[in-house]
């Protein structure tokens, strides 16, 4: 193929996401009680490894569809953890939320999610994102053209997930005659969904143009989410399809514990160091820009876990409960409720705090008692 006008595709954007994902919506259990109808699990680095098996391995048996690893940061590459949730668990979905599009051979990429689909077959999802700065520039990398890159990297991987030889001529991804040449073993297609993981409107739409499905930022609002939505339904149609077509998973940070204060106060440590590292993203939830400029003053990357307990006490609790599900139980389960609503199709839950367990067992799916 030249381009991605004639690029082979193992199926058409965002097949696997109308045909194979599971309810969308919250359900109606009993007498008007509303039941969580999906749910999935986030891990970071807060946590040790084995841990991460332990808990992909519970959130399993509580019937959670999905366990996303994290790469966000400079810190814990996200294929490791990946396979070895994978090779722990028999029925979980497995994916990365996110893989950089710049810090991998686009054919690399293609054929580390090959060979996780070989160890899990049908059960792994790549997740890709632009990074973020200062991080790209501190390492060397300028992020030139965002939009064009995750286009193409997008592209070339659906067509050698097809295990066809692919030629492809773009901006940042070239290809020759390139195929991932399986010898020993499976050598049909890949069916593996491609989500774009979105925070600003051009991107979105992206999303919604291209992907089998966008990962939704967390810290942010449920709010955000109205225009997030209109941004990916504008895709969808130049894509030809529906926001309906575009599963719509979205991260949200958890902080549950009986103690109230103490399930905010971990909270506003991480979102302290999103206020610092990443402002574009408080920024799309309204959060209020001096706020945001005098946490910037503390915090930067990388940051000191001084620096953010010393600016953590300049952020309030409302606005830790605006972009998080923090607090007691109940809370978190109508906060988590309230991004179902404003059109997330799957909380990703991110634990913080150590008892992982309280949070997988607080959001079963089909548990009841969640307010939406």
């Amino acid at each position: 193929m030249q381009g991605r006008s004639n690029a082979p595709v193992i199926y058409a954007a965002g097949h696997w996401a109308r045909e194979n994902r599971p309810m969308m919506e919250p359900s109606v259990a009993g007498a008007g009680v509303p039941v969580l109808g999906r749910a999935a699990l986030y891990l970071q680095d807060g946590h040790a490894i084995r841990d991460g098996i332990a808990h992909a391995r519970r959130a399993e048996a509580a019937g959670f569809e999905a366990v996303w690893q994290a790469e966000s940061r400079l810190v814990r590459e996200a294929t490791i953890p990946m396979a070895a949730f994978a090779a722990s668990t028999e029925r979980i979905r497995v994916g990365s939320g996110v893989v950089s599009t710049w810090t991998r051979n686009v054919a690399l990429l293609a054929a580390t999610f090959v060979t996780l689909d070989d160890l899990a077959p049908g059960r792994v999802m790549l997740g890709l994102g632009a990074w973020w700065d200062p991080l790209a520039s501190k390492v060397g990398i300028a992020r030139r053209r965002p939009l064009t890159n995750m286009r193409e990297t997008l592209e070339a991987c659906r067509a050698l997930f097809t295990l066809e030889e692919v030629t492809y001529h773009g901006e940042f991804v070239h290809l020759d005659g390139a195929r991932i040449d399986v010898v020993h073993g499976d050598t049909s297609p890949r069916p593996i969904p491609i989500y774009i993981g979105a925070t600003g409107p051009k991107m979105l739409e992206l999303a919604g143009e291209v992907a089998d499905g966008v990962l939704l930022n967390y810290m942010v609002s449920p709010a955000y989410n109205d225009g997030a939505l209109e941004r990916i339904a504008a895709g969808a149609l130049r894509g030809g399809r529906r926001l309906a077509d575009i599963d719509r998973p979205q991260l949200v940070v958890c902080s549950l514990d009986s103690d109230r204060g103490a399930a905010l106060d971990r909270a506003r440590m991480l979102l302290t160091q999103y206020l610092g590292q990443q402002p574009h993203i408080m920024k799309a939830s309204g959060v209020d820009e001096s706020l945001i400029e005098e946490i910037n003053a503390i915090v930067d990357w990388p940051a000191t876990h001084e620096d953010i307990v010393r600016a953590s006490s300049l952020v309030p609790d409302d606005v830790v409960q605006l972009v998080t599900a923090s607090g007691t139980p109940d809370e978190c389960r109508a906060k988590v409720a309230e991004y179902v609503a404003h059109g997330a199709t799957c909380p990703v839950l991110y634990p913080l705090g150590e008892d992982v367990g309280a949070m997988i067992d607080a959001f079963a799916p089909g548990r009841e008692g969640i307010a939406v």
